[in-house]
């Protein structure tokens, strides 16, 4: 998930061109001396989307502890294969344009800049045909039967380009609480970190040996249980092997020294909202990009530019443009 930005310019050196620029590089601009990459350890909590909560890893100091996580809704096998194949063929038709950290865009929306607070159509004819079927199926879900897409973009990532995208907050002026996004080709990992100077509380967990899955573990893990509707998956195999202690005394350590892994399967949709839009950093490592993954991002418009809202006359314009799926990247 990436804001809308500039890509351009040059990472500096010969060699193939890429889309870098400012401290971001990729493995084509970084040359025979590689830059040193960003932080890249291995997450030490992993969400279990079943539960709503972040379990810690194995092999780390928080094993055996877990802490409510919400704002997460994921869904596997969103799309099928044939799905899946007919919609990258569909995009490989157009241009990718370069981007930082070795990736490539594609961008259906309009035209900002973000540090003007400006925004017009621009070239924007509207959301790509490819994607109709699934903003529709979107619907289907009471999180999504409201979610109206001004904009789509769509990022390549490639393991020969040291594919990357940093820890950030996409932006909050234009765009909406949900964000949306469909991962194809292969799975991966979005990494989840908060900068946040509190504590976060965590609480012991326990073996269930009946190998029955209790998901009263707490009110935001039941009720984040209840509105994904999701059974144990491939994301979380080991639900059913423990349980929040409510009878073992709670910990507390910084946020900064959190970090949580999602997985994301191939063909998986998730949707980032409350906390884990606005508190908790996303970003997607080099080390986690095994093959080709195409990342479908999909954005509401915020408040200002929807009922009620002092550019809501914009906003609707935008949203029809959007909606005609008829278009083409810009």
């Amino acid at each position: 998930m990436e804001a809308r930005g500039g890509g351009g310019g040059g990472g500096g050196g010969a060699g193939p061109a890429c889309g870098c620029k400012g401290i971001r590089s990729c493995l084509l601009c970084e040359g025979p001396a590689l830059a040193a990459p960003p932080p890249q350890e291995k997450g030490n909590f992993t969400y279990c989307p079943a539960a709503g909560l972040a379990v810690g890893s194995e092999c780390s100091e928080f094993v055996g502890w877990a802490f409510p996580f919400p704002g997460v809704f994921l869904l596997e096998e969103f799309i099928n294969q044939d799905e899946e194949s007919e919609m990258v063929q569909l995009m490989d038709q157009d241009d990718w344009k370069l981007s930082q950290s070795g990736r490539r865009k594609q961008d259906y929306g309009p035209k900002v800049n973000f540090k003007k607070k400006k925004l017009k159509a621009g070239g924007f004819i509207g959301l790509p045909s490819f994607s109709q079927e699934i903003v529709q199926r979107m619907k289907a879900h009471s999180m999504l039967e409201d979610f109206f897409p001004v904009e789509q973009c769509n990022l390549d990532y490639l393991p020969e380009r040291g594919s990357a995208i940093d820890p950030h907050f996409d932006d909050w002026w234009l765009w909406g609480e949900r964000l949306v996004s469909l991962n194809v080709l292969s799975k991966t990992v979005l990494s989840m970190s908060c900068d946040s100077e509190e504590n976060l509380q965590l609480f012991a967990t326990h073996s269930q040996g009946s190998g029955a899955s209790n998901h009263s573990a707490s009110p935001q893990a039941s009720q984040n249980h209840k509105s994904n509707n999701l059974t144990p998956t491939s994301a979380c195999e080991n639900l059913d092997s423990w349980d929040i202690d409510h009878s073992s005394p709670a910990r507390l350590i910084p946020y900064k020294e959190v970090t949580v892994d999602i997985l994301l399967p191939r063909r998986s949709l998730i949707v980032l909202y409350g906390d884990a839009r606005y508190k908790w950093k996303h970003a997607i490592y080099r080390k986690h990009i095994e093959h080709r993954r195409i990342c479908v991002t999909f954005r509401e418009l915020s408040a200002e530019f929807t009922l009620g809202g002092k550019q809501e006359k914009l906003g609707k314009e935008l949203l029809e443009i959007a909606l005609t799926f008829q278009g083409k990247p810009v």
